[in-house]
């Protein structure tokens, strides 16, 4: 029953998703300039791509490479846009699979999941002995939830935003929680960082931004990763 309402919730969030709006597929852009520095040589696991904005990227980095998805919606979508991808329909915690991956990436899912640590533990077992894991989060600590809480938009970092519950978020991490969690799993973290000095909500940036000024941002957030609004860790075993 838990897994039923589970894929329903995830079917919901599917058909009203927002990650391919202007704001939201520069984030994802550039995390993944970010994550190419990092990834390795060989196979890749994506968990949760969505509509597959990472994806793109990816399939121009190996031939071997995996998506991850517990909706349908989304699973159908990329089967149709990748079709030499093998593309798999299961909740996280139910993935198996007898490969070991060079890379396991992580693009906003962890706010996602029911247990965070219980998830990394279970991909211990689909890494590689040299692989990395690759992760990237929001991150309350942001500029712009500092800036909410003080304008009594939200009652602190960590609440929950309208659009926090429009994509299903269950937590907002901090850098503390995401190192930790990762540290709790049992992962060596090789490097933590930030991106994208957010100052405005996203609505604000997708009615009046320029592509260059929002990139300007991203990268500036990389100065300053306690309070950039996306952080990531890149781990291995």
């Amino acid at each position: 029953m838990k897994q039923t309402n589970e894929i329903e919730r995830l079917e919901q969030i599917a058909n009203k998703s927002l990650y391919t709006t202007f704001t939201n597929s520069m984030m994802i852009n550039y995390c993944f300039k970010v994550f190419e520095r990092f990834i390795k040589p060989g196979s890749i696991l994506e968990m949760g791509p969505a509509e597959g904005i990472m994806t793109e990227y990816l399939v121009n980095r190996t031939n071997d490479l995996t998506l991850v998805d517990g909706s349908a919606f989304f699973c159908n979508m990329l089967k149709e846009k990748y079709p030499q991808v093998n593309v798999i329909n299961v909740l996280f915690e139910n993935f198996h699979s007898d490969t070991k991956y060079d890379n396991i990436i992580l693009g906003h899912v962890l706010e996602h999941v029911d247990n965070p640590v219980d998830l990394l533990k279970h991909l211990k077992l689909f890494l590689n002995e040299k692989g990395r894991i690759l992760a990237a989060v929001p991150n309350s600590h942001s500029l712009h939830r500092q800036a909410a809480v003080l304008m009594n938009i939200i009652k602190t970092e960590e609440d929950m935003s309208e659009l926090d519950v429009h994509h299903g978020h269950r937590r907002i991490y901090n850098p503390f929680r995401l190192r930790n969690d990762f540290t709790k799993a049992g992962f060596s973290i090789e490097h933590f960082g930030g991106y994208w000095l957010k100052p405005i909500s996203n609505s604000q940036i997708d009615a009046s931004w320029s592509k260059e000024m929002l990139w300007g941002f991203m990268k500036l957030g990389e100065r300053y990763p306690d309070i950039a609004g996306e952080i990531y860790v890149i781990a291995t075993l």
